[in-house]
């Protein structure tokens, strides 16, 4: 069994970043020693929605708050999944950047996010698309990396089985008014793909958004191991990677594509 804890971060425009990470690192803290993974949700530092903030703080992926949690990682021999980050890259880009931290303290994976939320205006306007599809062997087997609006777009989660995926690992700030549409994304993910998902959502309010929590963790059977509520806490799950395999090879679905 992998044992993960899902970090239900609130993003509340009351606390100010600089404070927040500080409480982020000590909930952090507070996780590792009782799991194999921590996961925290998208944007987490400035709020997924509060995007002309998170473009103004970008930068690259060696920022000290970033450095604080490698050397967490490191310290508790654990993997942190660090929820995603505005990325400045070198040609003057931002991105939203999701990176796992393995046990040694090492970035193992980024993933820029590639599908972004705002249609004409929003995310699509302040951020540049990733192109990437990213999977990596982590505790939880072959797992691929998504974030949030990501989790409308089923062919995209084909394409990070047919790299090998077992597990999807998401992190996100889904607002409350489409909470029900996350319950059930999340399911058909893991559903349609006999595959785990382990997703973790924000929660508070900024830019005029109450992001919904319910982060979740669903079985490849699609059946809820565990869901928090709308407040922020910290979910644990226990998971067993090889149960996919072995549900692909009971129900082989996924052999009739056509």
């Amino acid at each position: 069994m992998t044992r993960v804890a899902l970090l239900q971060v609130s993003s509340d425009a009351a606390e100010d970043p600089a404070t927040r990470a500080d409480r982020v690192v000590g909930m952090l803290a507070e996780a590792l020693p009782d799991c194999d993974m921590a996961v925290l949700p998208e944007l987490w530092i400035t709020g997924a929605f509060d995007l002309p903030v998170a473009r103004a703080v970008a930068q690259p992926l060696t920022s000290p708050l970033i450095d604080r949690i490698r050397t967490l990682a490191a310290d508790s021999g654990a993997w942190i999944h660090a929820g995603s980050f505005p990325e400045r890259a070198d040609d003057g880009a931002t991105y939203n950047t999701a990176v796992l931290i393995g046990p040694a303290g090492d970035i193992v994976a980024t993933y820029r996010k590639r599908h972004l939320f705002g249609f004409e205006t929003g995310e699509r306007t302040l951020m540049s698309a990733g192109d990437d599809l990213v999977v990596v062997q982590t505790p939880l087997g072959a797992t691929g990396l998504a974030t949030c609006y990501d989790l409308r777009f089923p062919e995209m989660f084909r394409g990070l089985i047919d790299a090998g995926a077992e597990t999807f690992l998401l992190c996100s700030g889904w607002p409350v008014p489409r909470i029900e549409h996350w319950r059930v994304l999340a399911r058909a993910r893991a559903i349609e793909n006999l595959a785990w998902l382990v997703a973790c959502n924000g929660v508070g309010s900024h830019a005029d958004i109450t992001l919904g929590g319910h982060s979740v963790v669903v079985d490849p059977k699609g059946e809820v191991v565990a869901e928090a509520g709308d407040r922020e806490t910290i979910l644990f799950a226990d998971i067993d990677p090889p149960r996919a395999g072995e549900w692909r090879e009971a129900f082989p679905a996924l052999g009739d594509r056509r």
